[in-house]
């Protein structure tokens, strides 16, 4: 697989003048792709009907004139001001009941009628005009679907298009739907909250206290539907005009909608890898390791995603198992302006960045952006040029990369050695019923990655709907909440040591919680009988070592303990080579435990130190160090920010 650098660029806010010059800088650098026209409807069309298309043709002949690959966007997600007033109700409603206001972007509502059938015309005259030009070689649809809180919307008409999404859910005689099925499903006895037709229920929002969580999960799955459905009317278009390849850009936990489902419609996955802004804004990192990691990033968060959209790149199933197609769309170049804090990486960390990407199976990574923007929102973000066109900290570590590249094998990939299962529709029920405060799905998912990663181990994310597990020794599922009997007969069938648990198969599709009581895995031997959340100054430490945080069920059953807490309780247990874990484990924990189950399974581990984590392909073990320091490992001493390639 050969890899390739890119960039994000932005001809209608430059002059005319200088994109020749831009062009043939971004060619000397060694950069194949430039993504262009995702922001770019109101100079495309100033006004309804009006349509200017010469620039563009022009910025695309120029690219292409140098040798550019371009990437071309739909511009979706900026609807200009005018759309607005041909269509008042098409903004999203928040929680609260407010309106997403015109003034930067995202502001549509998924479930519009009238604003589906506006893209649908601009993604057509784009797709007509562009869709046989040779120098547009790959399409992306819309841009950051669900960023800042926008795949969710309470709005009228997501409401009607909800009612409807739960007729076709819950099928009668009719076209009206069995509402008494509905009833049942949710368990609507419960505070009289019985319906008499589907035109009756409302969206989930504004209650006077929780609402029941069968109807926001079903409103969960609908708003992701939502997305899937809108993408998808861009793909079709494009499809029928052009032979490109189609993709989107996902953005780091965001998770309001799935990925696997939208992906199955896209030919690349891509996302937009932010390490510093995500480790103020969404890792979860603690004050330490903040401070820790403050210009250099989380070592697993970014390399999580990269597995997460290899596999999302997959879902078309064009692919072996965790072989997708999949890019790095926007790359930090250096400071962000959107974090709580927004400090520098350290020299080194772009290319490093870059590397990681390329080690875990990208194609291509590009960076964001050419040039920093003098003006609007995202001044403050860093380019690969300054504003007055001078070479930046990202453009000299491209350059590198570049000449790396060019003396570098193409990237053979190979299929992990451990598996771990992602599912959304987990995470969202854990957001629905957390139980306790702060404790996520994603969370306990991502822990168990870090402790893998820890162990020196390579992973492959799966999505739920896997049932295959051929070539992998280890296959973890924590947390997933609804297991189809076939997912548990397929995991207890492969050869592959298997961990499950804590809230494993703990509810049915309804949310309801099943009798016999979870996990209720055929041949285990194990059941919850109580659960509990604890808070955080309250861990329950385990015999050996180690401690159990956030959540803790009481398990009964004829298994064997395999860990139990220093007063004697049950706290994981096993039978043949599945293993139930009751309890979040912290890293001490599932250092224990994992360490075991590779044992188990015959895989050799490294014992790495603080920020140091590597990742094996077909032919090569990359090393990187996170660390703000020199660390020695077993492949030599690693230099901040340094990166090593072994041949394997």
């Amino acid at each position: 697989m050969k890899r390739t650098l890119g960039t994000c660029y932005y001809p209608e806010q430059w002059p005319r003048a200088i994109w020749e010059d831009d062009a043939a800088r971004m060619a000397d650098l060694g950069l194949t792709w430039v993504r262009i026209g995702e922001f770019a409807w109101t100079r495309l069309e100033p006004t309804p009907g009006e349509l200017r298309f010469d620039w563009l043709d022009e910025a695309i002949a120029v690219l292409g004139a140098a040798g550019l690959r371009v990437v071309l966007g739909t511009p979706t997600a900026t609807p200009p001001r005018w759309m607005l007033t041909r269509h008042p109700d098409m903004l999203a409603m928040d929680a609260e009941g407010r309106a997403r206001r015109f003034g930067s972007r995202r502001h549509y509502c998924f479930s519009h009628p009238g604003y589906l059938g506006e893209c649908r015309r601009i993604v057509t005259l784009l797709a007509e005009r562009y869709g046989r030009n040779p120098h547009v070689a790959a399409w992306q649809t819309d841009n950051e679907y669900g960023c800042h809180d926008t795949a969710i919307s309470y709005s009228d008409a997501a409401r009607a298009a909800f009612r409807g999404w739960l007729r076709r859910a819950y099928p009668g005689a009719g076209n009206d739907g069995d509402i008494a099925a509905l009833n049942r499903a949710w368990g609507n006895v419960f505070w009289s909250m019985d319906y008499a037709g589907f035109d009756e229920i409302d969206l989930p929002n504004l209650t006077v206290t929780e609402p029941n969580p069968a109807h926001v999960l079903a409103f969960r799955r609908f708003s992701s539907d939502q997305v899937v459905a809108f993408n998808r009317a861009q793909v079709d278009i494009i499809r029928s005009l052009s032979d490109a390849p189609v993709s989107h850009n996902y953005m780091g936990r965001v998770t309001e909608f799935d990925h696997f489902a939208t992906g199955a419609d896209l030919d690349i996955a891509t996302w937009d890898s932010y390490p510093l802004g995500f480790l103020e804004d969404r890792v979860g990192a603690t004050p330490a390791q903040q401070r820790h990691y403050a210009r250099q990033g989380d070592p697993d968060f970014q390399a999580f995603h990269h597995d997460l959209y290899r596999a999302v790149g997959r879902a078309q199933g064009a692919h072996r198992q965790g072989h997708g197609r999949w890019w790095v769309m926007e790359q930090q170049p250096g400071p962000v302006n959107w974090a709580p804090y927004n400090p520098a990486p350290l020299p080194g960390m772009v290319r490093l960045w870059t590397w990681e990407a390329f080690a875990h199976g990208a194609e291509a990574v590009c960076y964001f952006r050419w040039r920093q923007a003098p003006f609007a929102q995202e001044q403050l973000h860093a380019g690969m040029l300054r504003p007055d066109g001078v070479a930046a900290q990202a453009f000299h570590e491209a350059e590198a990369v570049a000449a790396e590249l060019a003396d570098a094998p193409d990237v053979a990939q190979t299929q992990a050695p451990v598996a771990l299962v992602f599912d959304y529709g987990s995470e969202w029920m854990w957001q629905i019923q957390p139980h306790g405060a702060g404790l996520s799905y994603f969370d306990l998912v991502l822990a168990h990655y870090r402790a893998l990663r820890r162990l020196g181990l390579s992973v492959d994310i799966l999505p739920p709907t896997t049932r295959d597990f051929a070539g992998y020794a280890l296959v973890l599922a924590p947390g997933l909440i609804v297991v189809p009997e076939d997912l548990k007969s397929a995991l207890n069938a492969c050869n592959a040591q298997v961990l499950i648990g804590p809230r494993t198969a703990a509810r049915d599709a309804d949310f309801t919680l099943p009798v016999p009581l979870p996990p209720d895995w055929p041949g285990l031997g194990v059941t919850v009988s109580r659960l509990e959340s604890l808070r955080p100054d309250m861990p329950v430490t385990l015999a050996g070592g180690g401690a159990v945080t956030g959540w803790l069920e009481q398990l009964e059953g004829t298994a064997p303990a395999v860990l139990t807490s220093e007063d004697g309780a049950v706290v994981a247990q096993r039978a043949g080579h599945v293993t139930y874990m009751g309890g979040w484990g912290d890293a001490a924990a599932l250092h224990r435990l994992l360490s075991e189950l590779c044992d188990l399974a015959g895989l050799e581990t490294l014992d790495l130190p603080e920020g140091v984590r590597v990742r094996d392909t077909g032919t090569e073990r990359f090393w990187f160090n996170h660390a703000p320091h020199p660390v020695d490992t077993v492949a030599g001493t690693l230099p901040v920010a340094g990166v090593r390639r072994v041949a394997i």
